[in-house]
């Protein structure tokens, strides 16, 4: 671990001394075995109890964290042979929208994800996963595609939201994402999305628009962020950890809402802490939401995913 969370800083304290006192049993000067363990003990209880008790605002930073897991690591580990697709065929490309064919555990796919980077040189070459019109035209250019060669759609979404520049408006921001929703809703293949960080507003939405929508157990999902919502209720960003309560933003809340499916439990203190066992487990959980969704003929799955999202509007939750 490079980087701790400001609660999380008694657990760096308590790993730094484990390593400090590994290094000296290294050194060959004395035999600290027995105290190492007693502290790694004492700093693994420590980390299940932090994670155990995380409120929403700590989650959201969880949820940002430079060394999660991003799109492309995900795509790298669970699909096969990825093809990248460049371009909307009318602007340019996008490069905050990830977009191409592969397989997946044998089988061949449509993958779309938002892409934030993980340097400062890939994090402006992706913009910080904020994808303007022609990312979003490009999604929906590739659900189209799978549709017609009857490919499910996976997609890995991780956004703070849609880019608000003026080019982004003066090229049709709001069409662009409303057609990508609209062609998840229309796709006639099996569609599953998976929030693997930080799902924000139509940004997100674009790419979720899915027969199952999966959510990282330290993910967060919601209209705004919660800075955001600070200023704009309370005028002063500082009120974020209040407003990312009011928000109902984590899988655990979502979940009750039902405005996702699952919950993919995380390795104990997030998925940075070992991404390899974070992405088998949201390989497992992908495979079981598609695979009884492959039995289904297009039309069935078109009517049973426009059901589900006008429920969420009738029961009041959305």
């Amino acid at each position: 671990m490079s980087h701790f969370l400001e609660f999380e800083k008694p657990i760096a304290e308590l790993e730094g001394k484990v390593e400090e006192l590994r290094r000296a049993t290294y050194a060959g000067s004395i035999d600290l075995a027995e105290e190492v363990g007693k502290l790694q003990d004492k700093a693994q209880k420590l980390l299940a109890a932090t994670y155990a008790k995380l409120t929403p605002w700590q989650k959201a930073q969880v949820a940002r964290h430079p060394e999660r897991p991003k799109a492309l690591d995900y795509i790298a580990s669970l699909i096969d042979g990825f093809v990248p697709l460049a371009g909307d065929r009318a602007f340019g490309d996008d490069a905050a929208v990830i977009g191409g064919l592969g397989r997946f555990r044998g089988r061949a796919v449509a993958v779309l994800g938002t892409e934030k980077g993980r340097d400062t040189e890939t994090r402006v070459k992706h913009n910080f996963g904020m994808a303007k019109p022609e990312g979003y035209r490009k999604a929906r250019r590739i659900i189209e595609l799978a549709g017609r060669f009857g490919l499910p759609v996976l997609s890995f979404v991780d956004t703070s939201g849609a880019f608000p520049g003026i080019e982004a408006e003066a090229r049709g921001q709001a069409e662009a994402i409303a057609r990508s929703i609209e062609a998840g809703l229309e796709a006639p293949v099996p569609f599953i999305a998976t929030i693997i960080g930080e799902g924000g507003s139509g940004g997100a939405i674009a790419l979720a628009a899915a027969d199952r929508v999966l959510m990282l157990e330290h993910a967060i999902y919601s209209v705004i962020s919660p800075e955001g919502c600070a200023s704009i209720l309370w005028r002063d960003a500082a009120m974020a950890p209040t407003a990312a309560e009011a928000l109902k933003l984590t899988a655990e809340d979502l979940k009750k809402l039902g405005l996702i499916d699952t919950v993919v439990a995380e390795p104990l203190g997030g998925a940075h802490r070992s991404p390899a066992e974070a992405m088998l487990s949201v390989s497992r959980a992908i495979w079981a939401a598609l695979e009884p969704l492959l039995e289904q003929d297009g039309a069935t799955l078109r009517i049973r995913r426009r059901e589900k999202f006008l429920d969420m509007g009738r029961s009041g939750i959305a």
